[in-house]
């Protein structure tokens, strides 16, 4: 394992697990989700935390690929896989300009049926409650959500 950030505690430092693209066509988001299951096999990730992991991911790379990437197969969507003793990180980039689309408010299925409510919307909402930790950020060229997974066992939540 590499150390990427020499100097900082044990806790802190992240070694690069996989980096990768897939192309912005639809169904990439399955290849996506496997190449991270595969990166992480030998972390303690398993059955609900791997599954909702997985989950995170593939709508996580969909929504790259469809509102950054506007399903751009040239447009790539890059992937990074980095782990710490206490955390499992997994960078989602896609090439969007400006802000990055995050919907503050939380989807209600009632609002949504009586056209109150979009009825998309819930994509970053269901990202957010699959995994520890989400941060959006982004600038005039990319946008990236970090899923983060808590490792020690202090998962959020009861995660």
């Amino acid at each position: 394992m590499s150390d990427l950030n020499p100097g900082t505690d044990a806790h802190l430092r992240r070694s690069v697990l996989a980096e990768f693209s897939v192309p912005s066509e639809p169904g990439n988001e399955r290849m996506a989700m496997e190449r991270v299951a595969e990166a992480i096999g030998e972390l303690e990730v398993r059955g609900e935390n791997l599954e909702r992991l997985k989950t995170a991911v593939a709508e996580a790379t969909m929504n790259a690929m469809e509102h950054g990437n506007h399903y751009r197969a040239e447009s790539p969507v890059l992937i990074e896989v980095l782990a710490s003793d206490t955390q499992l990180s997994v960078k989602i980039t896609d090439e969007g300009s400006g802000p990055p689309a995050f919907h503050s408010e939380t989807p209600d299925l009632e609002a949504k049926l009586e056209g109150k409510q979009t009825p998309r919307g819930w994509g970053l909402f269901l990202i957010k409650n699959m995994v520890d930790d989400m941060e959006v950020t982004g600038d005039e060229h990319h946008h990236t959500v970090e899923l983060i997974l808590h490792l020690d066992g202090q998962a959020e939540g009861g995660k």
